[in-house]
């Protein structure tokens, strides 16, 4: 039986098509049929070639198949943060395998130089597209490559600098709701701290919340407090908001890291009798006493909804460029209910 040689060395060489070919008797054209699933092949031969390809344990180039189609099979996804619970990430990824492809993660930490480094080092690796999860202010530099056929999906947020199909929830609204259920528990002031408006979300939530107070006759000196999601700057702002001559009695956050650092701030006591609507679900949110009240995203249609959008750019680069708003939902749990 013919085994694959030895490179110098004494390192083994892997087999190739060539070895299989002669260990089972048949033309090179025909492994390569075979190899390729090629439905014509007679069954006499696909036995000997397959019967060669366990002998020798030959695996197909990947890299080979790769030049010839122009397909990796694999898809990029950028996101702000991997070290952490990533539902979206977790749809991409199970949506992406459930499709036949492989995921290459990387995390850009909210650093804007490293997702560009990020981005453009998988554009050069010729991924079949990618998933942003976008944070710097301007993604022209991609324009390139969005016109040599990279197909790029933002997620959470547009990018940029460049139109291409983005997924994302509906900001506005999921505002709107969290104002409108503390009004209705009685709240005149209430207070909004968030993420800083140089992000495209957080100052979406921001403009949102304003409206609100204006829909109702409520000034917004002092009740809006977007800005770096630090414990200086939110103390300071929940300081503004709670301890001045009109203090709020309710108090709506922006998304999980301010929701987080407020109550931190707050402590437990002062966080327990104060009325809060979070923006994004919390980790262990039902454990709090009382139990968070959150306006959700729905994570696992985002990321699902990001991987459908980049398979459809593959398969039609000159379809229409299209934005989908995902609906948010309100988790009724106890915090968002306290009177004023």
């Amino acid at each position: 039986m013919t085994r694959a040689r030895r490179e110098s060395g004494g390192r083994p060489r892997r087999p190739t098509m060539v070895d299989v070919a002669r260990e089972a008797g048949v033309a090179l054209r025909t492994v390569s049929r075979v190899v390729n699933n090629d439905p014509t092949v007679g069954p006499e031969y696909v036995v000997k070639v397959e019967a060669a390809i366990a002998a020798l344990n030959y695996r197909p180039d990947e890299r080979a198949r790769q030049l010839r189609t122009g397909v990796t099979g694999t898809i990029g996804a950028a996101v702000r943060r991997i070290a952490e619970v990533n539902p979206e990430l977790a749809a991409i990824e199970r949506t992406a395998r459930d499709s036949g492809l492989t995921l290459l993660a990387a995390s850009t930490d909210f650093d804007e130089a490293r997702e560009r480094d990020i981005l453009v080092s998988m554009c050069r690796q010729r991924l079949d597209g990618i998933i942003v999860e976008p944070f710097g202010e301007n993604h022209a530099y991609l324009q390139p490559e969005l016109d040599a056929g990279m197909p790029v999906v933002a997620m959470d947020r547009p990018m940029s600098g460049i139109s291409v199909d983005c997924v994302m929830s509906d900001n506005a609204s999921g505002i709107g709701i969290a104002f409108h259920h503390l009004h209705q528990h009685g709240h005149r002031r209430i207070a909004y701290i968030g993420d800083s408006e140089r992000v495209f979300s957080g100052r979406e939530r921001a403009v949102a919340f304003r409206a609100a107070l204006r829909a109702h006759g409520e000034g917004v000196e002092g009740l809006v407090h977007p800005g770096e999601i630090t414990a200086e700057r939110v103390a300071a702002a929940l300081d503004t908001a709670l301890r001045g001559p009109e203090p709020a009695t309710a108090l709506v956050t922006g998304n999980m890291d301010t929701t987080l650092t407020v109550l931190r701030q707050l402590g437990p006591q002062a966080a327990a009798r104060l009325a809060l609507v979070g923006f994004d679900e919390v980790p262990l949110a039902d454990l709090l006493q009382p139990a968070l009240t959150v306006v959700a995203q729905q994570t696992a249609e985002i990321g699902q909804t990001a991987v459908e959008l980049l398979r459809a750019r593959i398969a039609d680069p000159g379809r229409p460029v299209q934005t989908v708003i995902v609906p948010v939902t309100l988790k009724v749990r106890g915090s968002g209910e306290i009177p004023a």
